[in-house]
This record gives structure tokens, C-alpha cells and sequence, in this order.
């Protein structure tokens, strides 16, 4: 394999080499030497609901036995569309593979609406592996290429207007020439860390798009850690496009983006040709019956209000151990929560990306990753970042802290 891994972000776990995964059960995985651990990862929350839960596994294997894919809608899709409704808002669904092909299908259908061709995104923001999205802003102010992005098919100006997360005046002034098809961001930055908006700013931002025709679309992939309907339903948000990815299938390979009513009119009146098959959305195995049974079977039983009402409580505890460890060394380092997500960080609280960027410790960083790996305890790699499931216990989350206790203590005796 290619660095020797499946996909090239798996050399990013600590140490000099990835562990090799034997079984994963619950919020619990064992590697192929046998050794076990609490999994604070889970799948970079593709498997929020937990590993190998009976009821999705039980449904995609009869569904297997059933038939996988055959171009055709099922009963399923139906339901499902139903339930994502009821949990977003109302909207038209449709169905794809990952929140990747979620976001590029969108952008799509928002050029398309608009007769518009740009796009912005927030400064360090991150939407999968879209090329719009693969964005900073350099110490000009100008949007560049986001470090580590390879093979651009153009400069990233020529699509994309990136802006700081929680600053208006940047947004307004990026939409005010009137060539932007769509703003799509995270009602709260994840990627780059827990960045949270200010009070007023993302009723700011509707404001402004509609003010200049400009559609919003909400990236809920990982901002579902704040309840059942993400963020949108929490913080009533009124995007004309949610996009929502990995979750929502228990780790099977699934992604749904919800269209506004006013936007689907415009959209269904205009999908009845020839030639809708080569419109540059879809996919053979998009909506398949599989990735149907899956999402039915993931929603129906898991990341429910009840899920929650257990997981929150532990990231709660889970914040509030760090918390006190980082007070009692009186370091001037934080913790932030969202939902049933939390991360610590070394320094204040973020505003934006660049200010999430640039309190990024490499090696303290992979300290502590690795220092939690050797314990038995699996962080999300990427950052400091943890995912409580209603599967986690209080010891789970006690043995965090108290691994953290110790590392925090090595760090300070020097």
C-alpha cells in the first residue's frame, strides 16, 4: 500500500506507525496484538453510534441478502428523507456517498440556481476533499491554497472567497460584489479545532446572504454532535442546503444533503431531462438500497434524544476533568464543548480559524496522543479532540483525565 496504509491520513496517528485494527465493539476496539482500548475517535464520527451495533448490523446484512444496489428507490428512501426532515426542518433529499460528494453536488446545484460562480468558505475551514474548500487566507488576505492540498485544477481564487469565521464585515464585503453562488460553512469550525460563533453571528450571516441573493449551506457532518438535528435544529438555523455525512449510516459508506423547498422547485422543474444523468450529480451506488437499509437502520435506533440526554452528561464530565487538571497547574490553556464533542487547547479560546491554526503545538500535541495511545486511551488524531457516545462510562472518561493529570504533570516538571 501506498506509505504503507489504506488512505494516505492514516500515518497521521501517534507514533511511528498506525496500529492495525483486529475488532471494534461499542465505544472499545482491540488491535492485532490484542491490546485494548477506549476509543474517544470513534471514526472521526463516522461511528458516533458506536462500533458493530446490533440493530444496523442486523439490517444491512438482511438487506445484503436482499439485494444491494439496483438504481432503484426503495421504501427506505422514503422513510429516511422523512426522518432527516423532521430532524433539520423540511426539505428535499438526496442521498450520495460521502459528505465529500455531498458538498461538490451541492455547489453544483447552488452554481446552477444562481447563475453565479463563486464560493465562499471560512478561513481554515474543511468540507472533505472539495477543491472550493481546500482554503486559507495568506498573511495578505488573499485566498490561497490551504497547507498540504496537492494537484489544484486552478488557483483557489478563481473559485473560492475565503473569510475568518465570526467576522461580518468580511462576509458582506466578499458577497457585496454580487458573484456568489453559495456561502457553505460549519455553524461551528470543527476541523481545525471547536471554534464557536459569537453571539449574533450566524443570524448575521443569514441576513447577509439573503440580502444578496446568496444561498447558505450548513455542513452538519460533524456539528451533529449538538443534538439529534445538529445545530440547525438547535440553534434554528435557516439554510437553504444541509449537508450531512457519515454519521447518519453507523460507519457504512452513506452522505444526505437537504434542499430548501424554494430551491427544489427551482431544481425538480429543470431534472426531468435526457440528459440528468450526466449533470456532474450522482453516482451509481448513491441511494442504493444498502446505503437506504443502513441510514434507516442508524436513525431509527441511535442518535435519538434519548442518546444524547446519556452522551452529553459524559462530555460534561469529560470537559470538566480537563478543566480542573489545566486550573490546578495554573496553565492558560482551555477546553471547549460542543454538544457531545470536546477538545482541549493549548491557549484561549479561538475566534477563527487562523487564531485555531496558529495555537496548534505539533509536539506537545503528539505527547499527548501518544502518551493516551500507550494507556489505552485513542484520541480523534487530528486534533485534542474527544467524541462521547452513550456507550462511554464515567470510568471511560475518568481514565482520560487521569491520563491527562499525568501528562499535564510531566509537562510542567519539564
Amino acid at each position: 500500500m501506498l506509505s504503507g496504509v489504506p488512505m494516505p491520513w492514516m500515518v497521521r496517528w501517534p507514533g511511528d506507525f498506525p496500529l492495525f485494527l483486529d475488532r471494534a465493539d461499542g465505544v472499545s476496539f482491540v488491535d492485532v496484538d490484542g491490546n485494548n482500548y477506549v476509543d474517544f475517535c470513534l471514526g472521526d464520527t463516522g461511528a458516533m453510534t458506536g462500533h458493530g451495533r446490533p440493530q444496523i448490523a442486523e439490517a444491512i446484512a438482511q438487506q445484503a441478502r436482499k439485494g444491494l444496489t439496483t438504481m432503484m428507490p426503495t421504501p427506505d428512501s422514503i422513510w429516511v428523507s422523512e426522518e432527516l426532515s423532521s430532524r433539520f426542518g423540511s426539505m428535499k433529499w438526496q442521498f450520495c456517498l460521502s459528505a465529500t460528494d455531498a458538498n461538490r453536488f451541492m455547489l453544483r446545484f447552488a452554481r446552477h440556481v444562481t447563475k453565479r460562480p463563486k464560493v465562499v468558505v471560512n478561513d481554515w475551514c474543511y468540507h472533505g476533499t472539495v477543491d472550493e474548500a481546500l482554503v486559507i487566507l495568506d498573511e495578505d488576505g488573499r485566498t490561497t491554497s490551504r497547507p498540504g492540498a496537492i494537484g489544484p485544477q486552478v488557483h483557489p481564487s478563481m473559485t473560492t472567497k475565503a473569510v475568518p469565521f465570526n467576522d461580518l464585515d468580511a462576509l458582506e464585503e466578499a458577497l457585496s460584489p454580487g458573484d456568489v453562488a453559495v456561502v457553505l460553512m460549519e455553524p461551528a469550525l470543527t476541523n481545525i479545532g471547536i471554534v464557536l460563533p459569537e453571539p449574533g453571528y450566524l443570524e448575521g450571516v443569514r441576513e447577509i446572504t439573503r440580502r444578496y441573493g446568496t444561498l447558505l449551506a450548513i455542513d452538519e457532518t460533524h456539528t451533529i454532535c449538538a443534538g439529534p438535528g445538529g445545530c440547525t435544529k438547535a440553534w434554528n438555523l435557516e439554510p437553504d442546503f444541509v449537508i450531512i455525512g457519515k454519521t447518519i449510516g453507523g460507519g457504512v459508506p452513506v452522505a444526505a444533503y437537504g434542499v430548501s423547498k424554494d430551491v427544489a422547485r427551482i431544481l425538480e422543474d429543470q431534472m426531468h431531462g435526457h440528459d440528468v444523468d450526466v449533470s456532474g450529480v450522482g453516482g451509481t451506488l448513491s441511494g442504493s438500497a444498502f446505503g437506504m437499509a443502513a441510514i434507516k437502520a442508524t436513525l431509527s435506533s441511535s442518535l435519538l434524544p434519548k442518546d444524547f440526554a446519556i452522551a452529553e452528561p459524559m462530555a460534561i464530565r469529560w470537559t470538566a476533568g480537563v478543566a480542573d487538571v489545566v486550573e490546578s497547574h495554573g496553565l492558560a490553556w482551555h477546553v471547549q464543548r460542543l454538544g457531545v464533542r470536546a477538545e482541549y487547547w493549548f491557549g484561549t479560546p479561538p475566534r477563527n480559524g487562523r487564531d485555531a491554526a496558529a495555537s496548534v503545538d505539533g509536539e506537545l500535541e503528539s505527547y499527548f496522543h501518544l502518551a493516551a495511545l500507550n494507556r489505552g486511551v485513542l484520541l480523534t488524531p487530528f486534533h485534542n479532540m474527544a467524541l462521547l457516545s452513550p456507550l462511554h462510562s464515567s470510568s471511560d472518561v475518568d481514565l482520560h483525565t487521569k491520563i491527562f493529570a499525568e501528562c499535564v504533570s510531566a509537562v510542567v516538571a519539564g
